[in-house]
């Protein structure tokens, strides 16, 4: 693992986007401070900009929570979810062309080895989005991946066994309203 961890690490360093595990199912990724890497993700996938994508975090992010902790207790269920706040609250600045146009931006905390020791070693947040062409489904194994979205990732991290998450679906997505209540946005 320590191998694909310094590869996938060049190349988030170098601005390229990549193709890894999480904690759900495979995502395309970059470095979230990246305007340039983030851009060339919306055009791999043909994503329009009005649909933003989320990103995952390590370490003190957490803390962001903390101010809703009352409110999102009954959702911490150690089921992969995704919590969408304003990205101004993080504790580091976001690119643009990343946040949805109110401003917020989807979080997540992945319990996933790899993606925990990437987020470690890189020191910043990385885009996640699924690994399909906009509009077309989400695989659920690497094997669903279309070859030719492979080919145009900077890198794509092995399939190792170890690396696969159990999980067939993207999260459970949750919306922080301004007024202080939750929405569900996917279940």
């Amino acid at each position: 693992m320590i191998q694909e961890i310094k590869s996938t690490l060049d190349i988030l360093q170098q601005g390229g986007t990549i193709l890894y595990p999480t904690d759900t199912i495979w995502g395309i990724g970059c470095d979230a401070t990246n305007t340039d890497a983030i851009e060339k993700i919306y055009q791999i996938k043909q994503r329009d900009h009005s649909k933003s994508m989320l990103i995952l975090c390590a370490g003190k992010a957490q803390e962001v929570l903390q101010e809703w902790q009352s409110l999102l207790q009954p959702y911490f269920t150690g089921r992969p979810t995704t919590f969408i706040i304003p990205a101004d609250r993080l504790p580091y600045p976001l690119a643009e062309n990343l946040l949805a146009t109110d401003g917020t931006i989807g979080i997540r905390f992945p319990q996933h080895d790899f993606c925990q020791k990437l987020l470690t070693a890189f020191g910043k947040p990385i885009v996640s989005t699924s690994a399909n062409f906009s509009g077309e489904p989400s695989p659920q194994h690497y094997e669903d991946i279309s070859h030719k979205l492979k080919s145009k990732i900077d890198y794509c991290v092995p399939p190792l066994p170890e690396f696969e998450s159990g999980e067939i679906n993207g999260s459970r997505i949750l919306k922080i309203l301004p007024e202080g209540g939750v929405q569900v946005i996917r279940e």
